[in-house]
């Protein structure tokens, strides 16, 4: 299931502002020390030009469907060797919903997210945001209340020590009209993050937010320093079968929207779905595209989301660390 799919987009948000105090975790932000012997040493090999997060939708059945607390992200992260944690704000809304977002109930995630990673020696990088509504609509009531939905969101992730938060762009099918209303929606949710110091960043996940020039251009026109883009290997699928949402029916050029994407890239996500008997992932040539984001310069984390099928969501996660680890040392 993926994670547009898994939240409704319908649900209406609380807008205001929020203060969430002094309690950012920043020793988090310092290096982890190496206390997990062999297996740690290999996730901060310098061989390495970035280093490893774990996207947290990659345990997202083990919480939406076994039960798993989603606090134990940092614990987990940390036990399978990754420094970074990047958050999905979806996996924490049964419980926030409840208190219709309230300004508690943001600061008690936003506490216990950040006694976690410091516990555990984690470093906060961005939240995940989904289903707060549609930055690209194309009407501009429906574009602003997205806007101001996301708010909350900034300052949780400035409390949190992240760099950004990750936005979708759903809007219209028609080329010129969803690229106006994107750019439109971006530059007011940027213009409200440049002062915390929040980057605003667009995945290609889905519609035309998946086709790589066009997403570049909207990162041309919105031309802010805080606000770009966060390339997935594998999320380049414009239309998918209604009927079956695994059928993919139009989709992007993987390799030449990374191309196009990385330019703009302050967050890069390693997708996985199905592996091959040697370990390398049937639908994306690990190799070619690392050196796409070693071309364009990028050297920060690079985050594994294992969404795929034949393994557990452990196992995924760690044949795609690994597979990383692979041919990231192959082209030192």
């Amino acid at each position: 299931m993926k994670r547009r799919k898994f939240i409704n987009q319908s649900a209406t948000m609380g807008t205001g502002v929020l203060l969430f105090g002094s309690f950012a975790c920043k020793q988090a932000k310092k290096e982890t020390e190496n206390t997990m012997g062999e297996e740690e040493a290999t996730m901060e090999s310098p061989e390495l030009f970035f280093k490893l997060s774990l996207a947290q939708w990659s345990i997202n059945k083990m919480i939406r469907e076994d039960g798993v607390d989603p606090y134990t992200f940092a614990e987990k992260a940390k036990a399978w060797g990754f420094t970074g944690l990047e958050y999905v704000s979806g996996l924490y809304y049964p419980e926030l919903e409840k208190e219709d977002f309230s300004e508690a109930a943001m600061n008690a995630f936003v506490e216990k997210s950040n006694a976690e990673a410091e516990k555990h020696g984690l470093e906060n990088l961005l939240i995940m945001i989904d289903g707060q509504g549609n930055l690209a609509a194309s009407d501009e009531a429906e574009r602003i209340a997205a806007v101001e939905n996301h708010y909350k969101w900034v300052d949780a992730a400035l409390a949190m020590g992240c760099h950004s938060i990750r936005v979708n762009l759903s809007g219209s099918k028609e080329q010129e009209e969803w690229t106006n209303a994107s750019i439109d929606g971006l530059t007011k949710l940027a213009t409200y993050a440049q002062p915390k110091n929040i980057n605003i960043i667009v995945e290609n996940h889905g519609g035309l937010s998946s086709n790589g020039a066009l997403l570049a251009k909207v990162m041309e026109q919105v031309n802010m320093e805080n606000c770009g883009t966060l390339p997935d290997f594998g999320n380049f699928c414009i239309e998918r079968d209604k009927d079956d949402w695994t059928n993919c029916l139009e989709e992007y050029d993987r390799y030449q929207g990374m191309a196009e994407l990385m330019p703009f890239a302050k967050a890069v996500s390693a997708k996985s779905h199905e592996f091959d008997e040697n370990g390398n992932e049937k639908h994306t040539d690990y190799s070619r595209v690392l050196q796409l984001v070693k071309d364009a310069g990028y050297k920060g984390y690079i985050g594994v989301e294992y969404e795929g099928r034949g393994l557990s969501e452990e196992e995924g996660i760690i044949a795609t660390r690994d597979l990383l680890i692979k041919a990231g040392k192959a082209m030192s």
